[in-house]
């Protein structure tokens, strides 16, 4: 019966009831509550918090400031943390790209357990009750759709698997302020409910209590059933099970990011990854023949062409392997969070540039013999072109670099995304690095 104390939306609640999952009575699990929320939601917190540091510090480290580098045009005041990146240590981008890959794979059971224990306040009625409650119901949605659309398109791109219609590393890095955006305004509304919860627990010994004695919290929430269904497991025993599905999912990946035997154990890294033998035989995500370079592109007539004040220069492999010579040990590491340390022979790229009449402030342009024609291409910065340990590897351990890994030469750069680690170089200038 409505009485004239309701307020309006208590009466048109009452008026109008909600059809199937919006009533409260739909969600009957009696685990459901503010407290295994709130503890769910300080792992997503601390979680999220490390992959957005290490996404965003995956974006600079493109230095996206150089030209060509930059594929998300008019970033404008989203570009307002951007620095240098540096080239060392060498191993910072396969420390910080592994971080974010491993963490948001191992993250994903969190992420659908989180969802489960708050959906029944995806399903409120009415849907909006006032402006506050609207702005709550907004963030929510930025939250929910921008966290979910990060981790399919960042879980597919590390699966190569691309099979949206849009540049990832375009609408990842836009996507992700959407996300952050969602967050950091769910963190503000939330964070003060969540504190309490979780210093008033679940209302029973979390430690004792088993299955059959699992009982919904005491409180009055959106989320704790006013049906509940007998209990099928302890509250300690479905954060167990996610923690355990959280530990397998990284156990699957964690090879991809660490050399030695985990390596051989890795079940949900990239595919295709090895393509060849010896020194040879690491992971590869564009072969010679998806990026369109034949063993007649890359024979004896092959000429690199190194351009600078001096003038153009071509040499041929034989030419760049009468140059002095450097060995360094450098991983590669990818975008797909998957990295491989390696040896590799060549010569430096501060050398080829004071050889074009370069000078120590001065940096390189790269250009590839990819796609058949076109060019793959890629800045480097000054701190890139002049480090020691920049070469341009002919050699990779004791072996020729196979046409897979980017024969007859390719760039490796210290602490450097991957992408920036040139295969089948056609072209080094020299350009002004002030400009």
């Amino acid at each position: 019966m409505v009485t004239p104390l309701m307020s309006q939306t208590q009466q048109w609640v009452a008026e109008h009831p909600p059809p199937g999952p919006f009533r409260r009575r739909f969600w009957r699990s009696p685990l459901r509550g503010p407290w295994l929320t709130a503890v769910l939601g300080l792992v997503l917190l601390v979680g999220l918090t490390i992959m957005i540091v290490t996404g965003l510090l995956s974006y600079a480290s493109y230095d996206p400031t150089l030209p060509v580098n930059d594929t998300t045009p008019a970033h404008g005041l989203l570009g307002f943390f951007l620095f240098d990146w540096p080239t060392g240590p060498t191993w910072l981008y396969r420390l910080t790209q592994g971080t974010h890959v491993a963490l948001g794979i191992a993250l994903v059971p969190v992420v659908l357990a989180k969802l489960w224990s708050v959906i029944p306040k995806l399903f409120e009625w009415p849907p909006v009750r006032s402006v506050a409650h609207s702005l709550e119901r907004l963030t929510l949605l930025l939250l929910v759709g921008g966290l979910l659309f990060e981790f399919v398109t960042g879980i597919l791109n590390a699966q190569l698997d691309y099979l949206f219609p849009f540049f990832f590393y375009t609408a990842h890095y836009y996507g992700a302020w959407v996300f952050i955006g969602g967050f950091v305004g769910h963190v503000l509304v939330k964070f003060p409910i969540m504190v309490t919860s979780l210093r008033r627990g679940p209302g029973q010994s979390f430690r004792r209590t088993a299955a059959p004695d699992t009982r919904p919290e005491p409180v009055e929430s959106g989320l704790v059933a006013t049906d509940p269904a007998p209990p099928t497991v302890s509250r300690r025993g479905a954060l167990g099970f996610v923690g355990v599905a959280s530990l397998v999912l990284l156990g699957t990946y964690i090879g991809s990011v660490l050399d030695g035997p985990l390596r051989r154990v890795t079940l949900f890294g990239p595919h295709d990854r090895d393509h060849g033998t010896g020194a040879n035989a690491f992971p590869v995500n564009k072969t010679a023949a998806t990026a369109g370079v034949t063993a007649a592109m890359t024979g004896a007539d092959w000429r690199m062409e190194l351009v600078g004040p001096a003038g153009t220069v071509r040499l041929s492999r034989a030419d760049l392997l009468t140059l002095p010579q450097h060995t360094v040990s450098l991983p590669i590491a990818c975008v797909e969070g998957w990295s491989v340390g390696q040896t590799w022979t060549g010569v430096r790229l501060a050398d080829l540039v004071a050889r074009a009449g370069g000078r120590p402030t001065d940096r390189l342009f790269v250009e590839s013999m990819q796609n058949g024609g076109g060019f793959g291409v890629a800045s480097l910065s000054v701190a890139q072109s002049q480090a020691g340990q920049s070469l341009l590897a002919l050699k990779v351990g004791d072996e020729d670099l196979s046409l897979d890994h980017g024969f007859p030469a390719r760039t490796v750069i210290p602490a450097a995304p991957g992408v920036h680690c040139t295969k089948w170089v056609k072209r080094l200038t020299v350009t002004d690095g002030s400009a």
